[in-house]
């Protein structure tokens, strides 16, 4: 599969470019960023070529990987959709539940596959664990706890205009909603408040009746960083088990996925709906946040439409 690389910035470099030049089934055609010497330069280093334009580099392929802001991300995604390229995206998809029905509607005009990249659903002990804690069922609730301190000398992320603006809602949210909803299931309601250092309090109610809590920030004090996360129900306590970062593994089986449905295969569980699914409970939590109400959220933004 022909892959066109939108972005070109600290994710690309150490996800996106590394795994789709040395995925065997992988044609990595070029990169197109908004700062061309920077393209040039991500490019030069993978063996692809610099694009200028998005219309060229989406003429030349079959798939278009993106590592943008999610606004820039959801624009080019529309576009790609809309000109019969499958998409694999980074999340959140967009920040408003209007921008992606946008895109899933367009890619199911044109049928194409769509997959988004949650990084730790892309890592086996994670789907072990979900599967496992599926089958025991009767789980009344789950916690997590994602506080970052990226901000700091030499992060890499620490320069990102839109996780400062956005905060760790968007950034690790949708991470923590990805490994809640395949087991407790869609969220009927939402609750949150914001508080100093960028400190998100998140209350879902499931429709199942389950209770689920985040607790969230790019901008924690160092001495609380932390990724935690844990189930707990009828019969015991569940901790997510810790795994490797390892983006480039995680990345190349996002794309083993995206070239499996895009060649007639099952969709991804982390396939566009889902990625609307989790863009629709991060957009209540914000305006929840703004409003100070609880956000019920009507039956197709659960299911992703």
């Amino acid at each position: 599969m022909r892959f066109g690389l939108f972005g070109t910035g600290p994710w690309a470099h150490q996800a996106h470019a590394p795994a789709l030049a040395a995925h065997p089934d992988v044609e990595f055609v070029g990169v197109w960023g908004r700062d061309p010497a920077k393209a040039a330069a991500l490019a030069g280093e993978h063996g692809a070529t610099p694009y200028a334009e998005i219309d060229a580099l989406l003429a030349d392929v079959d798939a278009v990987a993106i590592a943008l802001p999610p606004a820039v991300q959801a624009d080019i995604a529309l576009k790609a959709a809309r000109a019969g390229k499958h998409l694999l995206l980074d999340k959140p998809i967009a920040f408003t539940t209007e921008a992606t029905a946008e895109i899933v509607a367009a890619a199911a005009e044109q049928q194409v596959a769509g997959v988004v990249f949650f990084t730790r659903r892309f890592m086996p002990q994670i789907q072990q664990f979900i599967d496992e804690v599926n089958g025991v069922g009767g789980w009344l609730g789950a916690r997590i706890d994602h506080l970052g301190s990226i901000f700091q000398p030499g992060n890499p992320f620490g320069a990102s205009v839109w996780r400062k603006e956005s905060g760790g809602l968007w950034d690790v949210g949708p991470h923590a909603v990805a490994l809640i909803l395949p087991v407790l299931g869609p969220v009927a309601q939402v609750t949150a408040l914001a508080g100093d250092r960028d400190m998100t309090h998140v209350l879902l109610r499931h429709t199942g009746g389950a209770i689920s809590t985040l607790t969230l920030s790019l901008d924690a004090p160092a001495a609380l960083e932390r990724e935690d996360a844990v189930f707990y129900g009828e019969s015991r306590i569940a901790d997510v088990p810790p795994v490797p970062w390892l983006p480039v593994e995680a990345f190349s089986r996002a794309v083993d996925a995206l070239i499996t449905a895009a060649n007639g295969g099952p969709a991804s569980a982390l396939d566009l709906a889902f990625g609307a699914q989790v863009v629709a409970i991060l957009a209540a939590a914000a305006e929840s946040i703004s409003t100070g109400r609880t956000i019920t959220l009507a039956g197709d933004a659960q299911d992703g439409n």
